[in-house]
């Protein structure tokens, strides 16, 4: 074997042992639901069959697999590779030991009518659930990355609409609340008029729970252009918001549809948000007593 060759082989190899060590810090099934949306036909009928009974995967060889998603062999290796795994093999593997950990299976059958919980006890086991995998979705040097972008910005501007505009408007009251100087408009066409006027050192962050809204995606694509740095939060990964982030932060992704929105994703939003606004905060100690004392005092003379 000639040295190129060699190296060439080593190279593979570390990659994918990387890829292998990033699949095991990550929860593998959230991970497949959050991308479900970005994914090739074969690829989704594929994480669809194994989303719909993960504990049946484990019981099954390649060519029960093939037959029950209608994806080839060749495809199903693939996908698998295309998880940081070296095959199918490890794929089981690795998903035995998620389930093993009470992951995602358990986040599903929370809200399938299980008897010794009350429908109430359901939604807060559902919640829970949820937070914990939204934590897993995030690297904590993401999150402290984003939280000091926020801190140094001249200017922050929220981007959203719909039932995620709450979240941003939110995030936009939290900051002022600390001194920062955030703002957010629920009109679209503002919001893209405030994305033009941005400048390299102001921020751009933009919320949306399909990562598809097209005037989110747009304000984003604007933001950028004017050289401002962008971060989005969104429940999909690999969605057209992302492509326009130079930070992406994850709520966890669902499939229990209320009003034509993911149960927890209002939850798992907010609980990010909160947790950038700590960070920023705890830094700013002196600066956020200062100016929560100072709007205490006046919002106390607004009460009865």
């Amino acid at each position: 074997m000639s040295k190129n060759k060699l190296v060439e082989g080593q190279k593979e190899k570390l990659s994918l042992s990387a890829a292998s060590f990033e699949t095991l810090k990550r929860p593998l099934l959230v991970y497949l639901q959050a991308t479900l949306p970005s994914l090739n036909p074969a690829e989704r009928l594929i994480a669809e069959y194994i989303l719909k009974d993960p504990e049946r995967i484990l019981f099954s060889s390649i060519s029960q697999i093939r037959h029950g998603s209608g994806a080839s062999v060749g495809s199903i290796v693939g996908f698998c590779r295309s998880l940081g795994v070296k095959g199918f093999a490890d794929f089981k593997i690795t998903l035995a030991r998620e389930l093993a950990q009470g992951g995602f299976s358990a986040s599903q059958k929370s809200m399938n009518g299980r008897e010794d919980l009350s429908l109430f006890r359901n939604v807060f086991e559902f919640h829970s659930q949820s937070l914990k995998e939204t934590q897993q979705l995030n690297r904590v040097e993401n999150l402290e990355r984003a939280s000091r972008i926020l801190e140094s910005a001249g200017r922050i501007e929220f981007f959203s609409i719909g039932m995620s505009y709450p979240v941003a408007y939110t995030a936009c009251a939290k900051l002022r609340l600390i001194g920062l100087p955030a703002a957010t408009e629920c009109d679209s066409h503002l919001q893209l008029v405030n994305a033009t006027q941005l400048r390299k050192g102001d921020v751009a962050f933009g919320i949306s729970c399909s990562g598809s809204t097209n005037e989110t995606v747009r304000c984003l694509e604007i933001a950028r252009e004017k050289k401002a740095t962008t971060l989005c939060l969104t429940n999909c990964m690999k969605s057209p918001i992302t492509a326009q982030a130079d930070l992406a932060l994850y709520a966890t992704p669902s499939e229990i549809k209320y009003f034509q929105a993911p149960l927890a994703s209002r939850i798992t939003q907010l609980a990010l948000v909160d947790a950038l606004f700590v960070s920023i905060a705890l830094r700013r100690k002196n600066r956020t007593l200062a100016q929560l004392r100072s709007a205490g005092v006046k919002l106390l003379e607004h009460r009865i």
